[in-house]
């Protein structure tokens, strides 16, 4: 996989994250409160970028994880102001602390699991 390659699928796989929670939570909207929304979607969506993390995203260094986590937060920061803050008007009503851990959750997910992608990978080399 190229350079290319590897920053084209991290920004698509970082897309395809954050627009899924965006349409996830119109959908939330109307079937649970609205200050409820963030802590329904947020175990939901951190179910589903592990498991893109473990199957779609393969880096080839430790480090290149924090990258993606760094690239993703900002990402999901730019895209909930631009079109949540923004298009929806909501203001500064929209940053509450479901919203802090979901940024959080963006930047760490990454690292934790390719933390124990490279920890596993290091135990089978060493099994075989």
């Amino acid at each position: 996989m190229t350079t290319t390659e590897k920053i084209k699928n991290m920004l698509t796989w970082g897309f395809i994250l954050w627009l899924v929670g965006y349409l996830a939570s119109i959908i939330l909207f109307f079937i649970v409160p609205k200050e409820y929304i963030g802590w329904v979607l947020s175990p939901l969506a951190s179910v589903f970028t592990i498991w893109v993390l473990m199957k779609k995203v393969k880096r080839p260094e430790l480090m290149c994880y924090f990258g993606t986590g760094l690239i993703w937060t900002i990402m999901a920061i730019l895209l909930d102001y631009l079109f949540i803050v923004t298009l929806l008007k909501t203001g500064n009503s929209y940053y509450k602390h479901d919203v802090y851990l979901y940024y959080f959750l963006t930047f760490v997910l990454p690292m934790g699991v390719g933390y124990w992608k490279f920890k596993h990978k290091a135990l089978d080399a060493e099994l075989f």
